[in-house]
C-alpha cells in the first residue's frame, strides 16, 4: 500500500504544471488592459517618487559621509537598496504593463526576479541589523562605547553578502524565477513547492531565512526598547544635560528604525501570505485579480522611507529649535541678573 501511495504521489507532482505552463503565452497579461494600464500608471508614480526621495537621502548623506553615525549608515543602506529596486526593477514592470505583457523574455523575468529579491532581501536584513543596533544602543549602553563606524561597514559587507547568496540560490538549480500569475512581472518560483518535496524545502527556508527570522528580530528588538524606554524615561530626566541631548539623538533614530520596518512589513506581508498560499494550498488557488494588488503594494514598500526620515527630522528639528530658545532664554535671564 505505502508503495502504491508513493507511485500516486510522485505520478501527481509530474503530472503537476505551474500555472505559467499551463498557458501556451505565460507572459501574457491576465488582466484586462484597462487594469494594466492604472497598474502602469500607479507604479509610475511609485517608481519617480522613490527614485527622487531616496536620490536625496543618498546625496544629503553624502555631504556629510564623514560624519555619519553607525546607524545613519545602515539606513543610508537601506536608501541604496530602494533605489536599487526603483531604477533597476520598476521600469520593466511598468513597460510590461503599458504593453499588457512582458516583453523581456524568459532572461528578463529571471534577472527582474533576481534584483528585486537581492534588493528586497538586502533591505529586509539592513533592517534586521539597524533594529539589533537599536536594541544593543538603547537596552545595553555599555555597547555603544566600543561601536564604531568600521563596524558598520563590516555589517554592511555581511548583509550584501547574504543577500546576493540567497538571490542566487535559485541559479544553481534549487529554485528558480518565474512569472507571477497575472503575467507581467516575475518573481521567485513558489509554486515549487507543489512539484516536489525539494520545492518545499527550498521555498521554506527562503520563508524562514529571508522572512520569519529577520521579523522576528525586528520584533524581539522593538519590543524590548519600548520596555525599557517606559522604565527608563525618568532615570534619563536626572542625568545632565549632554546625556540627555544623546538620549534625544537615539530615540529619534530608534523611532525612524522603527517607522521604517513597520512601513516595510505592513507592505510586504500581504504578498508573503499569498505566495505561501499558492505555494503551499491548492494548486492555482489564488485568484489571478487578486493576487495583483499585494504585488502593488509590496512595489511601494520603497517610496515610504524618505517621507518618514522627513517627518522625524522636521519633528526633531522642531524640538531642537524648542531647547535652543528655552536655552536662550535661561541664559538671557542670567545675564540680566
Amino acid at each position: 500500500m505505502s508503495g502504491m501511495a508513493s507511485d500516486h504521489n510522485t505520478s501527481s507532482q509530474e503530472e503537476y504544471l505551474p500555472n505559467y505552463l499551463q498557458k501556451e503565452d505565460p507572459f501574457a497579461s491576465k488582466l484586462s488592459r484597462e487594469a494594466d494600464i492604472i497598474a502602469g500608471f500607479y507604479l509610475t508614480v511609485i517608481g519617480i517618487l522613490s527614485t527622487l526621495g531616496n536620490g536625496y537621502v543618498i546625496f544629503m548623506s553624502s555631504k556629510r559621509k564623514k560624519k555619519l553615525r553607525p546607524a545613519e549608515i545602515m539606513t543610508v543602506n537601506l536608501a541604496v537598496c530602494d533605489l536599487g529596486i526603483s531604477v533597476v526593477g520598476k521600469p520593466f514592470s511598468i513597460i510590461s504593463f503599458f504593453s499588457h505583457r512582458w516583453v523581456f523574455g524568459w532572461m528578463g523575468c529571471r534577472w527582474y526576479g533576481w534584483a528585486g529579491f537581492f534588493f528586497g532581501c538586502g533591505s529586509l536584513i539592513t533592517m534586521t541589523a539597524v533594529s539589533l543596533d537599536r536594541y544593543l544602543k538603547i537596552c545595553h549602553l555599555s555597547y555603544g562605547t566600543w561601536l564604531k563606524r568600521h563596524h558598520a561597514f563590516i555589517c554592511l559587507a555581511i548583509i550584501w553578502a547574504y543577500a546576493t547568496f540567497w538571490a542566487t540560490v535559485p541559479f544553481a538549480g534549487v529554485g528558480s524565477y518565474a512569472p507571477e500569475p497575472f503575467g507581467t512581472s516575475c518573481t521567485l518560483d513558489w509554486w515549487l513547492a507543489q512539484a516536489s518535496v525539494a520545492g518545499q524545502v527550498f521555498v521554506l527556508s527562503i520563508l524562514f531565512f529571508c522572512l520569519l527570522f529577520p521579523t522576528a528580530v525586528i520584533v524581539f528588538s522593538y519590543v524590548k526598547i519600548i520596555m525599557k524606554v517606559k522604565s527608563s524615561t525618568k532615570e534619563v530626566a536626572h542625568y545632565d544635560t549632554r546625556i540627555q541631548n544623546s538620549h534625544i539623538l537615539e530615540m529619534k533614530l530608534t523611532k525612524v528604525a522603527m517607522l521604517i520596518c513597520a512601513g516595510f512589513l505592513l507592505a510586504w506581508i500581504p504578498y508573503a501570505v499569498v505566495s505561501v498560499w499558492s505555494a503551499f494550498g491548492q494548486p492555482d488557488s489564488v485568484p489571478v485579480q487578486f493576487s495583483v494588488v499585494p504585488t502593488l503594494l509590496a512595489k511601494s514598500a520603497a517610496m515610504y522611507n524618505p517621507i518618514i526620515y522627513q517627518v522625524i527630522d522636521c519633528k526633531f528639528a522642531c524640538c531642537r529649535s524648542g531647547e535652543l530658545k528655552t536655552l536662550q532664554k535661561k541664559s538671557s535671564m542670567k545675564k540680566s541678573r
